[in-house]
């Protein structure tokens, strides 16, 4: 498997249900925030997100949000939806996913990484070794940066439809 596929790709990270993380055996997720759980920079977090977090915390599962985001940026917004946090991440780096798992008290074998971007998120996830959950953006940004990136992801999600 390449490490830029995910285990599963959605649509909204409202369509990732509880059953699915029991059947992999998967006890906490690590959750990335613009775009994933709200839209760019926005302080509040998308509406039916809201619900699923609480779909989540009633069968049980631990959360977190790991972002690259500065803490003026996340703090406010983790607070909002009472979940501990780690800004200034470095994904893909290892580090922010180990202290993530840390906090977090589980093996990478019991975490799914959930997230809108291949090349942080869903590559961080695999080479850290927990499941990954790629959800399309819930809205697509404007900047070169991210234009070019999304060029690239789509790419890359062509190959792995073509497998799935």
């Amino acid at each position: 498997m390449s490490l830029l596929y995910p285990t599963l790709y959605l649509p909204s990270i409202t369509r990732l249900q509880p059953k699915q993380l029991e059947r992999w055996g998967v006890r906490g997720l690590i959750l990335d925030v613009d775009n994933t759980l709200t839209t760019h920079d926005n302080p509040q977090p998308h509406p039916e997100v809201l619900l699923w977090l609480e779909q989540m915390r009633s069968a049980g599962i631990s959360m977190m949000i790991l972002s690259n985001n500065h803490p003026p940026r996340v703090e406010p917004f983790a607070e909002l939806l009472e979940l501990p946090f780690t800004a200034d991440a470095a994904k893909p780096l290892p580090k922010g996913f180990r202290r993530a798992a840390a906090r977090l008290g589980l093996p990478r074998e019991q975490i799914a990484v959930v997230g809108d971007q291949i090349f942080t998120d869903i590559l961080g996830g695999n080479f850290f070794g927990a499941k990954t959950v790629l959800v399309e953006p819930i809205q697509l940004e404007a900047t070169w940066f991210f234009r070019v990136k999304r060029r690239l992801e789509r790419s890359i999600l062509r190959n792995y439809n073509r497998r799935s």
